[in-house]
């Protein structure tokens, strides 16, 4: 059993984070969404919002604007049409 998730934030632009985390929480189309290690796999649309991954080194914030959320086998992609540290 894993305790850290392996965390990808990818816009058109560039890869703005990739490393391990404690868990994320992400402005889904619908409300903010939790992911902590085994999560379920999941694929959701992503909305406008703040989107959070807590590190251990901190939390790292991003402004994010569309696009979507995928978990799978502790590893979770957020592929957004914008985004930018916030």
């Amino acid at each position: 059993m894993s305790d850290v998730l392996k965390v990808s934030v990818i816009s058109p632009e560039r890869v703005l984070f990739e490393g391990t985390a404690r868990g994320v929480i992400a402005p889904a189309f619908d409300g903010e969404i939790g992911i902590l290690p085994m999560h379920a796999p999941l694929m959701t649309l992503l909305g406008k919002g703040i989107l959070r991954v807590d590190t251990v080194q901190g939390e790292q914030r991003f402004t994010v604007d569309g696009g979507f959320l995928q978990v799978v086998d502790n590893q979770v992609r957020v592929v957004t049409e914008q985004a930018s540290a916030a």
